[in-house]
């Protein structure tokens, strides 16, 4: 079996194989060119966007500086998603993050690992597993989510988390690993931040 189909059924893989590798380049001239658009030039960055990624939706914006290993090529938006700078997506596997979601600064979103066995790394070997991020989750701050983790709808992650395992629906997570502090509720309607009360339902 050669390596794309190794990949393709979620085995380790040799990363290095040129078969894998050969358009890998051209979406880092894409990525390059993203990175050096004006502020002001969001019509261009929506167009590149479109070009880099799997699926891209409307509404979305990538703060730069943007990184990925394969320039987007495997990430998969819905609609009305922000992400800030120095976000980076580890897209050799796919990555899917659904309609208005909102990820913060320097957010990593991994789909690739090394084998643990020493002699495996020697031989370039990887695999990769599927992120998803369902619609309108909140990504913190200096979050890192690592391969397979599935975080479901409307859910935060707070700031600095290491999310190792699935993280259900309408929960509030966060830590290392992160883990369930407690679900979004009645608590939620009352106060925006801490003892800060809201007034739009005045």
């Amino acid at each position: 079996m050669d390596n794309c189909k190794r990949r393709e059924e979620g085995l380790i893989y040799h990363y290095d194989d040129p078969s894998i590798m050969d358009d890998q380049q051209h979406y880092q001239e894409l990525l390059y060119e993203y990175n050096q658009t004006r502020p002001t030039e969001n019509d261009k960055k929506l167009e590149l966007l479109k070009q880099m990624f799997a699926s891209m939706g409307e509404g979305c914006h990538i703060e730069t500086p943007f990184h990925a290993n394969w320039g987007g090529k495997h990430v998969h938006f819905g609609n009305g998603i922000y992400c800030n700078s120095n976000l980076t997506l580890v897209d050799d596997g796919d990555i899917y993050i659904g309609d208005q979601c909102m990820i913060a600064p320097n957010v990593v979103i991994a789909t690739a690992g090394h084998p643990i066995l020493p002699i495996l790394r020697e031989h370039h070997y990887v695999y990769t597993s599927e992120v998803h991020i369902d619609r309108n989750v909140w990504i913190g701050s200096g979050v890192q989510i690592l391969p397979g983790v599935h975080i479901g709808e409307n859910s935060v992650i707070g700031a600095g988390s290491v999310v190792t395992h699935d993280i259900p629906e309408n929960v509030v997570a966060y830590g290392v690993p992160c883990k369930v502090i407690r679900e979004i509720g009645e608590k939620d309607r009352i106060y925006y931040m801490k003892d800060k009360k809201l007034d739009v339902w005045e």
